[in-house]
């Protein structure tokens, strides 16, 4: 069977988003789903639209990777190394119910189901830039909300400097985790001070809709500055630590993926050049921006450090 990559499809290959859209709707009506009471229950499942989703203030004036590239063509380890492999194994993940622990320098620990974690929040669309370190990238429009909000919620301490992420760890529904590619569970982690910036959201959802399994359902970071590693899929827990926690890729290889892994393309990777990157969809290559592109907003966090050595 040939099985296209996204640089592979055509444009004309591709339904326009819109069409897409709208048919999920008329599906839905003709069904009598979209009742008040029936929604909640329905916006579980990847494919479904998102109800009061606001268009946020940060956006790119790029065109968007299409919903297949985004969707088909993705780093999951959970799920198989290949980019293929997420969007043909992630069905085995049951993303209801789903919960969040909540623990470490912070004065309301506790456990909490991602509905009350996620509610108190409005739902907003952001169109931010994913740039991976093999050195291709997308653009997408993520659907979350900023994760400061949620972290002020949990009242961190003075002794809070950090905020340590974890993935699921369930070989039955992540079957990739029954390999040893790394050290299982996925961690993560940030300075609260990243943590807490307003481009740093937890995303629920992208193209107006419920994000599928393979991009992280049902809860992930995304942190557009950084490499697309430090955006940990499937978060289970965030922990307030004081000591800067040891992530699975720097742990795995510390040469090659630094704690901070902001995206900077005068430190290459050991085994290539980070200088330039190519868009999903497009043949040609083009200059890696420093931080991505959101060097304005986030420079400044990173004023007097060593960036070749803090990378």
């Amino acid at each position: 069977m040939l099985i296209k990559r996204p640089a592979d499809i055509k444009p004309s290959e591709i339904t326009d988003r819109r069409l897409f859209l709208r048919r999920r709707e008329i599906i839905a009506t003709a069904l009598g789903t979209v009742g008040l009471g029936l929604l909640p229950a329905i916006a579980t499942a990847a494919g479904t639209k998102l109800p009061n989703v606001a268009r946020g203030r940060y956006t790119v004036d790029e065109p968007l990777t299409p919903y297949e590239g985004v969707t088909t063509y993705n780093n999951f380890y959970e799920f198989g190394t290949n980019k293929e492999d997420p969007a043909q194994y992630a069905h085995t993940l049951k993303t209801r119910p789903w919960s969040v622990a909540i623990e470490g320098e912070c004065g309301r620990p506790g456990v909490y189901d991602l509905d009350d974690l996620i509610k108190p929040h409005a739902l907003e669309e952001r169109i931010y830039r994913l740039r991976c370190v093999e050195a291709w990238s997308m653009v997408i429009p993520w659907v979350g909300i900023p994760l400061g909000d949620v972290l002020k919620r949990f009242e961190p301490t003075g002794n809070a400097k950090y905020v340590e992420f974890t993935t699921l760890h369930d070989p039955e529904q992540m079957p990739g985790q029954r390999r040893g590619v790394l050290d299982w569970p996925y961690v993560e982690g940030l300075r609260l001070d990243e943590a807490m910036h307003p481009l740093t959201i937890l995303a629920v959802g992208l193209y107006g809709e419920v994000l599928p399994n393979q991009n992280g359902a049902p809860l992930r970071l995304v942190v557009p500055w950084k490499y697309g590693f430090k955006s940990i899929k499937s978060i289970v827990k965030l922990r307030f630590v004081g000591k800067q926690p040891t992530s699975t890729w720097t742990q795995s290889a510390p040469d090659e993926y630094g704690f901070y892994s902001n995206v900077n393309p005068e430190v290459d990777h050991p085994r290539w050049s980070q200088a330039k990157e190519r868009r999903i969809g497009e043949f040609f290559k083009r200059a890696t921006l420093p931080f991505n592109g959101y060097a304005g907003e986030v420079a400044s966090l990173y004023a007097g450090m060593d960036l070749h050595k803090n990378f």
